[in-house]
């Protein structure tokens, strides 16, 4: 049977002696939400999750979505889930109140949304896309589109998808050929077909809003003619009821490794009715609201399946029996030692480990910067936010997803041949984790996106502050003895982030490939650099909170593991993304 703890005690500690959330009690959804009431709210969300969604994830990987000509039925279960889920108001726990949200901080929301996937990764996508849906409109929508939309997207009652792939092309949107047609009534008929469109019909839902990119007629040829429609399931009357349905149709589902409870799309627009938003032929800097918010939604994928897959790993390793330990049996009683005791097991059991807390820290450490960019007064504070933001986002999908991959794998080791088997949930946990390292933008293009524009944005800005940031770290501990090891690796790491860093700029602009063939391994260093960032600060909050406390005592043993065992691996990167591209690139297309 599948097992599955909330990590309660982990937010518990992040938010409180981490992150330290009260010192923004005067900020607007902070004041709201003291921390007792965040832990009682998460605690609710962790029964919810637990009981609710936990159960369905197996019956959703075998049974399915099913296209019919009426629509896409989802698995069974899942409609009752969700509207269990939209009656209890968990999609609006981080909405605008203005629309009928909770206005909770996203730090705290994020919380939730990890208990969601990790428990039913397929089902979260639902919700999960129609709030990166929401907040688009929100961002760029007119104020008669915030009004008709929002509230019922805030709530959930309407399910909301993206458009972007179409059948030709995939990353490269300005080759994209649906076409907008301007109608008398200032619509747009929308003619086109979209690919690999996640929830794009379902029975979840009474309405669906698709936000399509699309070419209005006449418009530039690439990036710079692209605008942004919203297209409904069924059409919306004034008063906000539904009309008739729309030219947007589900023509079929892909089948699929992974997350088979979920909807993939292939639409079909036919002279629907589209309603632009914002200006014409600048869609994409709406849409990249909702592709930044999917990008973290799909790094926070990478942890909470890598949680799982470690939380069944460790009960099946001090269930199953086999062998002797090394240094005498831990069992005598028995024909054998449980598998734990073997250093192997305990190598990938320690690695996910020491992943997991670090990723969680990390990204919850970056959504608090999202929050104080919406509710800081404070300009500088609100500037560095949006750098931070934009620096972090392609490390944290890219790096948690592939690592979280490594580690959910690691999970399916620990489970020799049973693993590979359907009688145990490691086989589901890696089919469904797979998708994340390759939707909403590959990984490598995450690493393209940061080595070759969020590196020298405004002039370096962001990553300037960031090594900042890390010395007034090493300064501030480094005199505390118990500190050293941490402050030391953060040192070491950082220097070797910054040698990377200086290393492209020296070699990457005088030839592309160099910089194409070390964004990969820099992008690696960054997150390694980044997580040893979080456990210097987990180590100081644990150190303080007592080690007499078993949980402070098992951070900080982690916490040494990870600069010993894990971070080693940075070096290794930072040496071949020296290598260059030479070696990378001398062999002809024709000699493969």
């Amino acid at each position: 049977m599948p097992v599955y703890a909330a990590p309660l005690r982990e937010y518990q500690f992040l938010y409180r002696s981490v992150l330290k959330l009260e010192r923004y009690s005067n900020l607007p959804g902070f004041a709201e939400a003291p921390l007792d009431t965040i832990e009682q709210i998460l605690d609710e969300g962790a029964k919810f999750t637990i009981g609710t969604l936990f159960p369905l994830n197996k019956v959703g990987d075998e049974h399915g979505c099913i296209w019919t000509p009426e629509g896409v039925k989802t698995p069974p279960g899942f409609r009752a889930a969700y509207t269990a889920m939209v009656e209890a108001g968990w999609p609006a726990l981080g909405n605008d109140p203005e629309y009928g949200g909770q206005g909770l901080p996203n730090v705290v929301n994020l919380a939730f949304n990890e208990m969601v996937c990790s428990t039913n990764m397929a089902f979260g996508m639902y919700p999960g896309l129609t709030h990166g849906c929401y907040s688009a409109i929100h961002e760029g929508g007119s104020p008669e589109q915030k009004r008709m939309f929002l509230p019922k997207l805030s709530s959930g009652e309407w399910g909301g998808t993206m458009n972007l792939t179409e059948p030709h092309c995939g990353t490269d949107l300005g080759l994209l050929r649906t076409k907008a047609v301007p109608q008398a009534d200032g619509s747009y008929k929308i003619t086109g077909q979209k690919i690999w469109i996640s929830g794009g019909d379902h029975d979840l839902a009474d309405n669906i809003i698709h936000l399509v990119l699309a070419r209005i007629e006449g418009a530039p040829q690439g990036v710079k003619g692209i605008s942004l429609f919203i297209v409904p399931k069924f059409l919306v009357h004034a008063d906000g009821s539904l009309g008739a349905r729309n030219g947007a149709v589900c023509a079929g589902l892909e089948e699929k490794m992974g997350i088979h409870g979920n909807a993939t799309c292939v639409m079909q627009y036919d002279d629907a009715t589209g309603y632009l938003i914002g200006t014409a032929n600048e869609g994409l800097k709406i849409m990249f609201v909702m592709m930044n918010e999917a990008r973290l939604g799909v790094g926070l994928q990478g942890l909470a399946m890598s949680e799982i897959a470690y939380q069944n790993a460790v009960a099946f390793a001090k269930d199953r029996v086999q062998g002797r330990s090394l240094s005498g049996a831990k069992n005598p009683d028995g024909p054998a030692d449980p598998i734990i005791v073997h250093p192997d097991v305990r190598r990938m059991l320690m690695d996910s480990r020491a992943f997991n807390e670090g990723a969680r820290a990390f990204l919850m450490w970056t959504a608090l910067y999202g929050d104080l960019y919406l509710r800081s007064p404070d300009e500088a504070i609100r500037q560095k936010a949006l750098d931070y933001m934009g620096l972090m986002t392609p490390v944290l999908k890219a790096f948690l997803t592939g690592e979280g991959f490594r580690h959910i794998s690691d999970g399916m080791q620990v489970h020799g041949g049973s693993g590979f088997t359907e009688h145990f949930p490691a086989s589901q946990y890696l089919r469904d984790s797979r998708i994340a390292m390759i939707y909403e933008g590959t990984n490598g293009v995450q690493a393209l996106d940061l080595v070759g524009r969020k590196l020298a944005a405004k002039g370096g800005r962001a990553i300037f502050t960031f090594f900042a940031e890390l010395d007034e770290c090493i300064a501030a501990h480094e005199s505390d003895a118990r500190m050293v090891p941490f402050t030391t690796a953060l040192r070491e790491s950082k220097a070797q982030m910054q040698e990377g860093a200086q290393w492209l700029m020296q070699n990457g602009m005088s030839n592309f490939d160099n910089a194409g063939a070390a964004s990969h391994d820099f992008l690696q260093v960054f997150g390694y650099t980044a997580l040893t960032y979080m456990w210097t600060l987990m180590a100081k909050a644990a150190f303080d909170g007592g080690l007499q406390d078993p949980f402070n005592d098992a951070k900080i043993k982690t916490g040494r593991y990870f600069i010993e065992r894990m971070l080693p691996e940075a070096g290794a990167h930072l040496a071949k993304l020296k290598a260059g591209s030479e070696s990378m690139m001398a062999l002809s297309a024709e000699a493969f």
